[in-house]
């Protein structure tokens, strides 16, 4: 699976929790969110850093779209998760391992990282 199916696939099953999702398609999406992400993080950090008002109008509307953003690819990536959760051989339910401090995420990565199971 290659960039642009990837993020077709996970649009497409929004908020679809069945099925599997294979680690190129998780790891496309992952790549995917942090590039969009990047410029909104960029304008965040000038902005607090200049802090005048022409700027801080710009970083209201970055912060608003940011957050707009943030919500519109929440579900999707739980549902992309849960699904390569299922392909490596896990239950949903580790998805709250990454609430613990430390270990938590830590844990969640290996277990994405894993290959497919039958």
């Amino acid at each position: 699976m290659n960039f642009g199916q990837a993020i077709t696939t996970v649009f497409k099953k929004y908020a679809e929790f069945s099925g599997r999702a294979s680690r190129s398609e998780y790891w496309w999406w992952v790549l995917f969110v942090a590039l969009v992400s990047i410029p909104f993080n960029i304008i965040n950090q000038v902005t607090t850093s200049v802090g005048t008002t022409e700027v801080a109008g710009l970083a209201l509307g970055a912060g608003l779209v940011y957050i707009l953003w943030s919500l519109a690819i929440f579900l999707p990536s739980l549902a992309v998760l849960v699904r390569r959760l299922r392909d490596a051989g896990y239950a949903w339910g580790w998805v709250f391992i990454a609430l613990v401090p430390f270990a938590g995420p830590i844990v969640l990565l290996v277990f994405v990282l894993m290959p497919s199971k039958d």
